[in-house]
C-alpha cells in the first residue's frame, strides 16, 4: 500500500506555470506506475499524464501535450507535474494516483480504473 500527498497547487494567472508534486510513502515507490488526473467542478475525472515505473515512458492527454510534463524521482519517492502556459480551463483539482498492476498495453496508463491509490488532490485555479 502507498500513501500519496499532493502539493504545489494555487492561484495563478493565465499564461503562468506551476509545478505540482506528489510525495509517496509506504511500499517501494519504483514499483508503481504513477499518473496525474484532474477534475473540474461538474465534470468527470480526466487523465492528464502518466509515467512508467522507471520513468522511461510517459503518456499525455492529447490536449495537454506540449504544456504539461510529468517526471519522477524514485530516490525521493516523488512524482511531478510541470504545467506551463496555463489556461482558465485548466482550473481543477489535480490528483496523483498509483498503480501496482502490470500494464500490458499503453492504453492502460490512461484509464482511471487502473489506479488503486489516490491522493487527496491539490487545487489549481487559473484566472483570466
Amino acid at each position: 500500500q502507498v500513501q500519496l500527498v499532493e502539493s504545489g497547487g494555487g492561484l495563478v494567472q493565465a499564461g503562468g506555470s506551476l509545478r505540482l508534486s506528489c510525495a509517496a510513502s509506504g511500499r517501494t515507490f519504483s514499483s508503481y506506475v504513477m499518473g496525474w488526473f484532474r477534475q473540474a467542478p461538474g465534470k468527470e475525472r480526466e487523465f492528464v499524464g502518466a509515467i512508467s515505473r522507471s520513468g522511461g515512458d510517459r503518456y499525455y492527454a492529447d490536449s495537454m501535450k506540449g504544456r504539461f510534463t510529468i517526471s519522477r524521482d524514485n530516490a525521493k519517492n516523488t512524482v511531478y507535474l510541470q504545467v506551463n502556459s496555463l489556461k482558465p480551463e485548466d482550473t481543477a483539482v489535480y490528483y496523483c494516483a498509483a498503480s501496482e498492476d502490470v500494464f500490458y498495453s499503453s492504453s492502460y496508463y490512461y484509464r482511471v480504473g487502473k489506479y488503486k491509490y489516490w491522493g487527496q488532490g491539490t487545487q489549481v485555479t487559473v484566472s483570466s
